[in-house]
């Protein structure tokens, strides 16, 4: 980091939102980003097919406090797989949670062993895409540190 660089406080961090390699939907992602600043969050949004360099370019520089993937065309597994296998490399990032969520596969929600395996890769959590997948999601989020509001 340059000199003028500063590290965000913790609750100062933004969370990071963003749409599977493959994955064109953007509804998703401005659903997340609104439900995100309405918990008192700041977001930086992505947007659609996030390649991985951008995803990890963006992580470095903002250090946030959550990485968000979502997933609504139902290949959030495979590219879920490969993006946080690619994330989980640079060991400046090893430590930031990251979580997945969505239509996850074509055949509907994932199975226990799809869900393991995304842990085992790295996912600190996965959701599926229903009203209590959104509710775990949102409990999760009042866990994380807030920034004092003034």
């Amino acid at each position: 980091m340059s000199p003028l660089t500063t590290t965000p406080t913790p609750g100062d961090q933004p969370v990071i939102v963003a749409g599977g390699i493959s994955d064109s939907h953007t509804w998703n992602l401005v659903y997340l980003q609104l439900l995100l600043e309405e918990h008192g969050r700041r977001v930086v949004n992505l947007g659609p097919c996030v390649p991985e360099e951008l995803l990890i370019a963006e992580a470095l520089a903002h250090r946030p406090a959550l990485i968000v993937v979502s997933s609504v065309n139902g290949h959030g597994y495979h590219d879920g797989m490969r993006t946080v296998t690619r994330l989980r490399e640079h060991t400046d990032l090893a430590d930031v949670p990251a979580v997945i969520g969505g239509k996850l596969g074509i055949a509907g929600p994932c199975g226990e062993d799809e869900v393991a395996a995304l842990r085992a890769a790295g996912y600190d959590a996965v959701f599926d895409d229903s009203a209590a997948g959104v509710a775990t999601f949102v409990r999760m989020l009042d866990a994380l540190p807030q920034r004092a509001l003034v």
